[in-house]
């Protein structure tokens, strides 16, 4: 006749019933971390130097003095003649070549990253979800026995006006 709180019907889960048998949380940063290889590492590292403002500047600033010496200098100190500019496309041109592959694996880790992120908000969500379920059913439970308290008691009380009781 004297159930425990959990076992009797009609009752909520009780609180330490539903931590016990949720999952744990998990810090997917630090899982992503761990599985990088080194190839991964430095090609997340190049990638988030070069989409800088500093990276775009220093590219600019050497563009502007290596256009500037060679058109306004003498001609004996020039290194790349001017209006063809060989070395300097060949060298803007190896730059993007090595660059371009190597964002895009950075790009492909950052999102692999992101979607573990994204299934582990969902993850969260749902946890919060049930969680709220379980407070919801203790608030119907307390407002059941509340209910039947002043029924028991004989109180008579009015709706509260504009506001919707169930």
């Amino acid at each position: 006749m004297n159930k425990p709180l959990a076992e009797a019907p009609g009752r909520p889960v009780s609180l330490t019933s539903f931590r016990e048998h949720r999952k744990k949380l998990r810090n997917v940063n630090k899982e992503a971390s761990n599985k990088l290889s080194t190839l991964d590492r430095l090609a997340c590292w190049i990638t988030d130097r070069v989409g800088t403002m500093g990276f775009f500047l220093t590219v600019l600033i050497w563009t502007v003095i290596w256009l500037a010496w060679n058109l306004l200098v003498p001609r004996a100190l020039q290194f790349d003649p001017p209006m063809a500019f060989a070395f300097w496309l060949f060298i803007s041109n190896l730059i993007q070549l090595l660059l371009m592959p190597l964002i895009m694996v950075g790009q492909n880790v950052q999102g692999r990253h992101s979607e573990l992120r994204a299934d582990n908000d969902l993850e969260i969500n749902i946890k919060a979800e049930q969680e709220i379920e379980v407070i919801l059913q203790h608030l119907e439970y307390q407002n059941a026995i509340l209910i039947a308290m002043v029924e028991k008691l004989g109180v008579i009380f009015e709706k509260p006006a504009g506001r919707r009781v169930d």
